[in-house]
């Protein structure tokens, strides 16, 4: 099967690689490596529409593309020799199948990537994996939006949650997350392809939204309606000069900032429901 390998590169400090994943996802594309103010994605041969791809771009201006054939050769042995296993606060394990075992950690999650998001690898999937750690989950209800592989409500399973919900947009991503729910052996984490639209109408005591800035904004207002009176929601997936805009919509939406973390330039915040 051979592949395309297509660099995105652009100059202005608002747009993102997540922002540019979120626009071409949609076409076909399959993996991407993230750069500094680059991109790569991959996409078979045969999916690849360089028309189509120019009207997918119409709104990023600015944004260059160059395109390379990509020989064959075995993809999965490539992805598995690049693909490391995450220690989260030296409690939580993060391992694909073909990884060895490593059961002396309170959690251990097995997690087959297949190129989904929220490996884990990411700086935003690492720090709200970090917020479930340090919280209490027994018993709640929660929702994961944009789940990429489900790994954080994976997680929020092992440490007692009841009813989750799973919700990723990617049909990649919401296959992925099925089979990693199954993997790791939860029955209570309902897996749901589609975006907010999709979101079931259960009160929910805690939320987690790992996706983009505009994204955010955009449905911020959905997670809230579903949200329970001092519940917890944990934003993630955009950078430190975004969080104003992210506390500002939150805020008018009857949501109180309490923290937030930074690795690098990302930023996950953490807000509550006051009224």
């Amino acid at each position: 099967m051979s592949y395309k390998g297509v660099k995105f590169s652009w100059e202005k400090d608002s747009l993102s690689a997540d922002v540019l994943i979120a626009y071409i996802d949609a076409v076909g594309f399959e993996s991407f490596e993230e750069g500094e103010k680059e991109l790569k994605a991959y996409i078979q041969s045969e999916e690849f529409n360089k028309t189509i791809l120019d009207e997918c771009l119409t709104e990023l201006k600015g944004v260059r593309y160059e395109v390379e054939e990509i020989e064959d050769q075995n993809w999965n042995a490539v992805w598995e020799s690049n693909y490391d296993p995450v220690l989260i606060k030296d409690e939580c394990y993060i391992r694909a199948p073909f990884h060895d075992a490593k059961p002396d950690y309170k959690y251990e999650i097995v997690i087959e990537p297949q190129m989904s998001f929220g490996t884990a690898h990411h700086e935003t999937t690492s720090m709200i994996l970090e917020y479930i750690l340090e919280n209490d989950f027994e018993g709640k209800t929660v929702l994961d939006m944009g789940c990429g592989t489900a790994v954080l409500a994976i997680l929020a399973a092992m440490k007692g949650a009841d009813k989750l919900t799973a919700i990723d947009f990617d049909e990649w991503a919401y296959r992925n997350s099925l089979e990693n729910v199954e993997r790791n052996g939860f029955d209570n984490i309902d897996v749901i392809h589609g975006d907010a639209s999709a979101i079931p109408q259960i009160d929910y005591e805690t939320i987690f939204a790992n996706i983009n800035r505009n994204i955010l904004l955009a449905d911020m207002h959905s997670y809230v309606v579903v949200l329970k009176d001092k519940g917890d929601i944990f934003f993630s997936g955009f950078y430190l000069e975004d969080l104003k805009y992210i506390q500002e919509k939150a805020e008018s939406l009857g949501l109180k900032f309490v923290d937030h973390k930074h690795q690098g330039k990302w930023i996950a915040a953490r807000f509550t429901k006051i009224n």
